[in-house]
């Protein structure tokens, strides 16, 4: 794997292998030192056209974690916001000696122009492009499903016969399209489920169905109800009525986690619209993984970086 660009770029073994490298890199965080020497050397830049504390947090500590050298490019006050094209900037990294580059843009498909262009030789990790893809969130995800229903016994599995309802802003989140791909790949069921407003206008060819009706999906008993953040930043014009309106049809709260099967999980990529999306009950009960989604983030971009970096078996093929 040279580029982690689209979670629909895996295949089911690559999927599991980078879950089980995952299991490795999350024993490093029991540690009293916190560090593997395996990305001495290597240098990771984090390239940020839009912005986001978490993910870059995540994937700083990621890379600090394996001994590499991070280089945080913000766009904001740089020479991006004069006008300098994505070229330029990474032909800028390619001198700095950059060998891998975590990508965040908002225009979709920017971190695969960046990996065809020639511009630069380096590993390119996709942390979210558009409306288009996040792979890492949905391996994170897909590692904290996993690791909720198999415990230490988690590796080597896939998710064969797991239903997940992915709920809410489907039309401009790149957390359910990639999701919907990888947890396809590994095996589970996936159900689109929102407003027609913020569902795409064809999901013909996705590996999923697709319904209006949240209380029908949660009466179905789902293993996992995956919330997703109402992205009020990409919406041009009104996608419902108002937020009381959409809480009330749409909205994951206390009476609808109580449904559910005692053994569902609730989980959400955050940042949480808490009231809107999904009730503080709901965010803070014992089903709610949002936390262990925080961490198991780390150890998931550990083991992309590894994957990508570490020049040993599969990295560099």
């Amino acid at each position: 794997m040279r580029h982690l660009l689209s979670t629909k770029d895996l295949s089911r073994d690559e999927a599991v292998a980078i879950l089980d490298i995952a299991e490795d890199m999350a024993d490093v965080a029991n540690r009293e030192v916190k560090k593997l020497p395996t990305l001495r050397g290597k240098t990771v830049v984090n390239l940020f056209f839009e912005d986001s504390t978490r993910t870059r947090v995540s994937f700083e500590v990621a890379a600090k974690r394996l001994s590499a050298d991070v280089i945080n490019f913000s766009a904001k006050g740089s020479s991006v916001s004069k006008g300098e094209s994505l070229k330029d900037t990474a032909q800028t990294l390619a001198a700095m000696g950059a060998d891998a580059v975590v990508i965040r843009h908002g225009a979709s498909g920017a971190p695969r122009v960046l990996a065809d262009s020639g511009w630069i030789d380096a590993g390119i990790v996709n942390a979210g492009d558009g409306t288009h893809e996040h792979p890492t969130q949905a391996l994170l995800d897909a590692f904290t499903i996993r690791k909720r229903l198999h415990g230490s016994a988690s590796r080597g599995r896939a998710l064969d016969g797991v239903t997940v309802a992915i709920v809410g802003d489907i039309l401009h989140s790149r957390v359910a399209r990639s999701n919907l791909w990888l947890l396809s790949t590994l095996g589970a069921s996936v159900q689109l489920v929102g407003p027609a407003t913020l569902l795409p206008v064809s999901t013909e060819g996705w590996p999923a169905t697709v319904t209006l009706d949240l209380d029908a999906a949660v009466d179905a008993g789902p293993d996992v109800v995956m919330m997703l953040r109402i992205q009020a930043e990409r919406m041009t014009a009104a996608f419902f009525p108002n937020a009381r309106e959409y809480s009330r049809q749409w909205g994951l709260d206390d009476e609808r986690v109580a449904r559910l099967p005692a053994a569902s999980m609730v989980m959400h990529p955050g940042p949480m619209n808490r009231g809107l999306e999904i009730s503080s009950g709901a965010a803070d009960s014992e089903r709610s993984t949002v936390l262990e989604q925080v961490a198991n983030g780390v150890s998931i971009r550990m083991a992309v970086l590894y994957h990508l970096l570490s020049g040993t078996g599969e990295a560099r093929a």
